[in-house]
């Protein structure tokens, strides 16, 4: 049973999804709330295993409440529901530990599948902003080496290239060679832009 909170402050949709779940067995409604504070407050007394949540949200932001739910101790997956199709709006809810982002339009099946899917560890990219923003994740994660990706991920989070040698248990020099590949493969001029692109693409 995957077991679910449910984040919109529209109590008309909010209930439409509670209802939808009710009906669902493979699912459970465990809670709900209208503002992103006290979802992070359900999120941590529930232990729901799916947040659905939407980024219009009064209060502190969508994107901010998902920082912190995902910040949680054995956090749940959190699934964007919202209305927004807009590129910079994915990256920033994919940045801060959403793992899928689904539009209000989509079907019923569809939002069920994506409960599941996030529930397992997957990622869910529906709407066509949602879609270029995960296409061009992988893309240039493609290009890049096992080594490289690791090393792209030390930087995102603000390590020194010597903290990275000690780290990863490489000599200086290899790291700044890896540095160097890093940005001419991502097209950067620097490790902020290297780190900005790792964070929010």
């Amino acid at each position: 049973m995957i077991r679910v909170l449910v984040v919109d402050d529209h109590p008309l949709f909010r209930q439409g999804l509670e209802t939808m779940l009710s009906f669902t067995e493979d699912l459970e409604l465990v809670g709900s709330a209208g503002d992103a504070e006290t979802a992070g407050r359900l999120a941590a007394e529930l232990r729901p295993d799916v947040v659905v949540m939407d980024l219009n949200l009064p209060g502190i932001s969508g994107a901010e409440g998902i920082r912190r739910i995902v910040a949680q101790p054995a956090p749940p997956a959190v699934l964007v529901l919202t209305m927004v199709d807009d590129e910079d709006a994915v990256g920033a809810a994919l940045q801060v530990g959403a793992l899928g982002y689904v539009l209000k339009g989509a079907l019923q099946e569809e939002v069920l599948a994506a409960i599941r899917t996030v529930a397992a560890g997957g990622v869910v990219a529906g709407g066509e902003a949602a879609r270029r923003v995960l296409l061009g994740r992988q893309r240039y994660r493609r290009d890049l080496t096992e080594r490289e990706a690791q090393v792209l991920a030390l930087v995102a989070a603000g390590r020194s290239n010597s903290e990275i040698a000690r780290e990863l248990e490489l000599s200086l020099k290899t790291v700044q060679n890896h540095v160097s590949h890093l940005l001419t493969k991502l097209q950067v001029r620097d490790r902020t832009q290297a780190a900005l692109r790792a964070r929010g693409l």
